[in-house]
């Protein structure tokens, strides 16, 4: 199956969420390039960025469960190399 190599950009307004975040992350471990987190105290949020190299509908549901969390947001960006 194609894969795709995206980066999906989060944001964390809602620390509730931070565990359940972490958990999917976890569990889409295997597609998951490498990550990096970045505490914004001035705003009280955190930002996340995590490459990813998956098919499109597995990064389509990673990112649309991370979207769903209270308080949380998620948009991706995919590469278009190789097409």
């Amino acid at each position: 199956m194609e894969t795709k190599v995206a980066v999906i950009a989060i944001v964390v307004e809602n620390r509730d969420s931070v565990e359940r975040l972490n958990e999917i992350l976890h569990d889409y471990a295997d597609v998951i390039i490498g990550r990096l987190g970045l505490p914004y105290r001035a705003r009280n949020i955190n930002i996340i960025s995590v490459v990813v190299d998956a098919p499109h509908d597995t990064i389509s549901a990673l990112s649309g469960k991370i979207g769903s969390l209270p308080g949380v947001s998620a948009k991706t960006a995919y590469s278009g190399a190789g097409e």
